[in-house]
């Protein structure tokens, strides 16, 4: 079953930087709960809680430290991304590495 067979509602990236994209979904289940990111690179994805941990997926090992950083430097500001966007749907986009 792919990452995305029981989306409700997904929107463009909140994030991308050196080819990674990142996004937010609303999706039926569990692990929705946690408030997370899903990061895509080519042919890969996982996705992140804002703690750094890894919930599902892969990426290749590069750019998995780059969004385990990205993800520590920004967990304030995605945790007022992702509780924005689940209460009234607004997105708030966030600055990638440089």
């Amino acid at each position: 079953m792919n990452m995305h067979d029981n989306i409700l509602r997904g929107v463009g990236p909140i994030s991308s930087f050196y080819g990674i994209l990142i996004y937010l979904y609303l999706e039926k289940g569990t692990q929705h709960n946690t408030p997370h990111v899903h990061a895509r690179y080519n042919d890969y994805e996982m996705s992140i809680d804002f703690d750094g941990n890894i919930l599902a997926g892969e990426l290749p090992r590069k750019q998995t430290k780059l969004v385990e950083a990205w993800v520590l430097l920004h967990s304030d500001e995605l945790r007022a991304s992702w509780f924005a966007y689940r209460n009234d749907g607004e997105l708030i986009k966030i600055k990638g590495l440089e």
